[in-house]
């Protein structure tokens, strides 16, 4: 068996360590999913020039939710929620399921 190549890319690392580990696997998506949302909230909110204040009053919600929303690891993430943040930026909310093998 040949010995793997030396990489610095961090997700062909966690590819190695995870190999054919379902359960792990499927926390490392689970946590990817959190920050993906964390930060496209983030991006959004940033590019529209809003603090996290405004954003929370535009909506009806409070500043901490808003800060809550863009922690990686926060797990409360609603629908609703995003729906409100998009409509008030003018932006339109995607949803997408896709194969793990088109994900690849």
């Amino acid at each position: 068996m040949a010995k793997p190549r030396k990489t610095t890319d961090a997700l062909r690392m966690i590819d190695r360590i995870v190999g054919d580990d379902a359960e792990l696997r499927a926390m490392i998506d689970e946590e990817r999913a959190g920050a993906e949302i964390a930060q496209l909230v983030y991006d959004a909110r940033t590019r529209a020039g809003l603090t996290q204040q405004q954003l929370a009053e535009l909506i009806g919600t409070s500043q901490p939710t808003i800060a809550r929303l863009e922690d990686a690891d926060y797990e409360g993430h609603s629908l609703g929620i995003l729906r409100r943040i998009a409509t008030a930026l003018h932006m339109r909310l995607e949803l997408r399921l896709i194969s793990e093998q088109d994900a690849a």
